[in-house]
């Protein structure tokens, strides 16, 4: 079984609690034996997937598999050219350059409900929504590119994994992705 959810802000990527006033998991009415495959931090929106087959997350995930994670990220300022393709060659977080990605302005910038609690909004500061299409995922990666080239991250939704496209699928809902939308290796034959 394989399942697609839309993980709100504040929830965690778990079903057991931590200790901090996060949702998890168990609030969504998932089938019995599904597991997330990988995670999105708490404060991070978007695609998660989960399954009951162990398989899976090296299929899906390994970044030996090279399956393109694509993110939406509101940052503050605007980004220039330069800035953009200093992201796609590698930034370095923490003593390690990132791999190579893929980095771009989104056109138009996409009109998105508003978060809750709203993200911080500066009356003199601009913000705009990129684009990047990575092959790993470390902690907290997206945010730690952004601010490394001087555009913090306000906002950060998952759209894709691999051939997972979230689609229309709203904040805290998620849909069973049946077999026949999956080819023979398991991989996706159509979108969410």
């Amino acid at each position: 079984m394989l399942l697609a959810f839309h993980k709100p802000y504040g929830v965690l990527s778990r079903f057991t609690p931590d200790g901090s006033n996060h949702r998890t998991l168990a609030d969504f009415g998932f089938p019995k034996n599904v597991y997330p495959l990988g995670r999105l931090d708490a404060d991070s929106e978007g695609l998660l997937l989960l399954s009951d087959e162990p398989g899976l997350n090296t299929r899906l995930l390994d970044p030996e598999a090279g399956h393109p994670r694509t993110y939406w990220a509101q940052v503050e300022r605007i980004p220039s050219g330069p800035a953009l393709q200093e992201l796609a060659r590698g930034v370095e977080i923490a003593g390690r350059t990132t791999l190579p990605c893929r980095a771009w302005r989104l056109d138009p910038q996409p009109n998105l409900p508003p978060r809750d609690p709203p993200i911080r909004f500066r009356k003199n500061v601009p913000d705009c929504w990129i684009g990047l299409e990575l092959t790993e995922g470390k902690n907290r990666q997206v945010r730690r590119m952004t601010a490394a080239i001087g555009h913090p991250t306000l906002r950060l939704i998952r759209m894709r994994i691999g051939g997972y496209d979230m689609g229309h699928l709203g904040p805290g809902k998620w849909v069973r992705i049946v077999q026949k939308d999956l080819d023979h290796q398991g991989r996706p034959a159509t979108t969410i």
